[in-house]
């Protein structure tokens, strides 16, 4: 009789862990550290991350763009927007026409820029605009909701002075003196430098746009434009106001 003696084998037996309704809730510590398993980053890297966002729409010293009211998509309605050395910084690519309700301003890799829904309009008299800038922690509201970056209202019939747009802008920090209000003056056409956007409360000019010309002053056409954004103002935020303006 022969005996066969099994080598000795160890059941590894898996341990999950369920936390039902009556358990007592994770730490803090534990909520963050789930967070950044599940790819979600800590609050400060988000909201650092979006200041960053933020300051690249921005520089400390005069900007100067060419906007062609041309889109780079086939049949498309939109504008291209190139900075003073010939490189394409934004783009707006609508497959459908114009004046639609919800038009995207973005970078030249197609990321949104700068949102902007339509919310009531009546002709060219009144028109009422959201704008929201994408993963903008700080301006979530409460249970996740996002609020608007910017607010925007154009009432043409009020003064009688043509084109007057209304332009708020909240950083999301709560505090009331990050609200700024700038205004569009002027229109195209009417005189060269004559359509400016001003801050509604100094009156000061932050960034102005005309007919671009040569050297010589030969106009290069109704759809070529020159604009020009003065320091520490966010250049996404003026141009979602012009694309109002031009009657979007």
């Amino acid at each position: 009789m022969v005996m066969l003696r099994l080598p000795s084998v160890k059941l590894w037996r898996a341990m999950v862990r369920v936390h039902s309704s009556c358990s007592s809730p994770p730490s803090p510590a534990s909520a963050e550290q789930l967070e950044e398993a599940a790819g979600a980053p800590p609050p400060a890297a988000a909201a650092a991350a979006a200041s960053a966002t933020a300051r690249r729409h921005w520089s400390e010293q005069r900007e100067v763009f060419t906007i062609w009211m041309k889109s780079l998509v086939l049949n498309g309605s939109g504008c291209t927007v190139y900075d003073s050395g010939g490189r394409i910084v934004y783009r707006v690519d609508n497959y459908g026409s114009r004046r639609a309700a919800d038009v995207c301003l973005m970078d030249l890799a197609g990321n949104v820029v700068v949102q902007i829904l339509s919310k009531a309009r009546l002709g060219h008299l009144v028109g009422r605009w959201d704008g929201y800038r994408p993963c903008r922690v700080a301006g979530a509201g409460a249970g996740g909701e996002q609020r608007p970056w910017f607010k925007a209202a154009s009432e043409a019939w009020r003064g009688g002075g043509g084109p007057r747009c209304e332009f708020r802008s909240d950083d999301g920090s709560g505090d009331g003196r990050a609200v700024q209000r700038y205004r569009m003056e002027g229109r195209l056409g009417e005189a060269p430098g004559a359509a400016r956007i001003v801050d509604g409360a100094t009156g000061a000019a932050v960034a102005e746009v005309r007919r671009k010309t040569t050297a010589g002053g030969v106009a290069l056409g109704d759809d070529v434009l020159t604009l020009l954004v003065e320091p520490n103002v966010d250049r996404s935020l003026i141009l979602s106001l012009l694309l109002l303006h031009l009657d979007w």
